[in-house]
């Protein structure tokens, strides 16, 4: 264990926060995305898996350690609820409180159409899988310099 680290930020999750650069995506999602399939593709290579906790939690502890891109519009990307993209569940909000804590601001955030939220997330850096059972609980943070 180490001081001032959050648990939930184990060794390899810790590791793979540390080879990230400005720009680099981390994809954080719910038990139900195709994770180990996407994960494949990413430059990291293979899932990060953080079990036992949900996805506000997660991000909570990632976002102690990683700041969030401020040279974009919209650090924070999720994906839109197929046949009724106006729809917000309640993930959403969870994760926005989170993330507008996290950096001490509104933070924008975009939805992506499914496939697109798929092809983002085979480009991201790496793939950490919560316990959260969702629906909808997939994000993408584009790493910030501090």
């Amino acid at each position: 264990m180490l001081k001032g680290i959050d648990p939930v930020v184990h060794a390899e999750l810790l590791q793979v926060l540390m080879l990230m650069g400005h720009g680099d995506d981390l994809v954080v999602c719910d038990v139900n995305h195709p994770a180990v399939t996407i994960a494949k593709e990413t430059t990291y290579g293979k899932l990060v898996n953080v079990s036992g906790c949900g996805i506000p939690r997660a991000a909570e502890a990632i976002l102690k350690l990683m700041p969030l891109d401020t040279f974009v519009e919209a650090p924070v990307s999720r994906m839109k609820v197929v046949g009724d993209p106006d729809r917000q569940m309640p993930i959403f909000a969870a994760m926005q409180a989170v993330i507008d804590a996290a950096e001490g601001r509104r933070v924008p955030m975009q939805a992506l159409e499914r496939f697109d939220f798929y092809a983002a997330a085979k480009r991201a850096f790496a793939i950490v899988r919560t316990s959260d059972p969702g629906p909808y609980g997939c994000f993408i943070l584009k790493k910030g310099v501090i």
